[in-house]
């Protein structure tokens, strides 16, 4: 015989670390997380075991063999299916009782009202390369009052960001504008983790390749967002814990045991991002890949 699901008993252990109360605020409150992938699978399977019950995600991609080395939906019983659904279907077989609503599409400026749609925390899981996808969410939020964070998995550690309510948004940290894709990856590395502990043990800098859009990964540091990432849901959906916000970031990185805490007032246009922004574009130039892009 198997045990009816009782949501109580299925959280219990998390009950010390919260208190009964707090459990059940975290089941009524909604998280949307963007993106299916690396961190986005993980997020939404650790928010659930955390006893977080309603979601919107969204994801328009399928799963592939290339995933199996990061993504927590990848397995040979799933390649081909759609990622939100999998994912879905996973968070599910944890809390039956679960509220998830899928956008099979993935996000746009045309959804993003519905997406965003009574949330009380957005994550940002989209795909490195989404630059134009990352900017509409995080504008949104800014505009509807959603607090957002995102977490990079970056070699076998995590680079933390949050964009609270009233504080810097995400264009004003990152200065994007309407610059080039190039422009952009450059910023968005240079910005969220400005500490760059995971640059020296980086063995080949060839398997990193923004013309191509494609970069090493591993599922350490995914696994690593996941927590970090839980970890300030708590803290933001409960109201207590301190909450950093960009301009203040952190980054952690596992293999070399190492903690930074950042604070960049004025994000990319900051002297030191500025320069840190001009060193790359230099190194980049000098790649095989960008002269093959002249």
């Amino acid at each position: 015989m198997t045990n009816p699901f009782q949501y109580e008993q299925a959280f219990s252990r998390n009950i010390g670390w919260v208190t009964p109360a707090e459990q059940t605020t975290l089941r009524g409150k909604r998280v949307a997380i963007a993106g299916g992938g690396g961190v986005g699978g993980v997020h939404l399977l650790t928010l659930a075991r955390l006893g977080v019950s309603r979601f919107h995600i969204a994801d328009f991609d399928t799963f592939d063999i290339v995933n199996f080395n990061r993504q927590v939906g990848a397995m040979m019983s799933t390649v081909g299916q759609p990622k939100a659904e999998v994912l879905a279907r996973m968070a599910r077989d944890i809390n039956p009782e679960i509220d998830i609503k899928v956008f099979p599409e993935g996000v746009s400026k045309g959804n993003l009202k519905e997406f965003l749609e009574g949330v009380d925390l957005y994550v940002d899981a989209l795909d490195f390369f989404a630059f134009d996808a990352r900017k509409h969410t995080f504008a949104a939020c800014a505009e509807y009052g959603i607090p957002a964070t995102t977490a990079a998995p970056l070699g076998m550690g995590a680079a933390l960001l949050n964009f609270l309510p009233g504080k810097m948004t995400f264009e004003e940290y990152f200065q994007w504008g309407e610059l080039p894709d190039l422009d952009k990856a450059i910023r968005f590395m240079v910005g969220l983790a400005p500490a760059g502990l995971h640059r020296p043990y980086l063995v080949m800098p060839e398997a990193v390749n923004f013309d191509e859009r494609r970069g090493p990964s591993t599922f350490m540091a995914c696994q690593l967002c996941a927590g970090i990432v839980a970890t300030e849901a708590l803290k933001i959906l409960l109201g207590r814990g301190d909450v950093l916000a960009a301009p203040h970031g952190m980054q952690f990185d596992a293999y070399r045991n190492k903690l930074a805490r950042t604070w960049r007032p004025g994000g990319n246009g900051n002297p030191l991002h500025r320069l840190m922004i001009s060193v790359a574009k230099r190194q980049f130039a000098r790649t095989p890949a960008a002269a093959t892009a002249r």
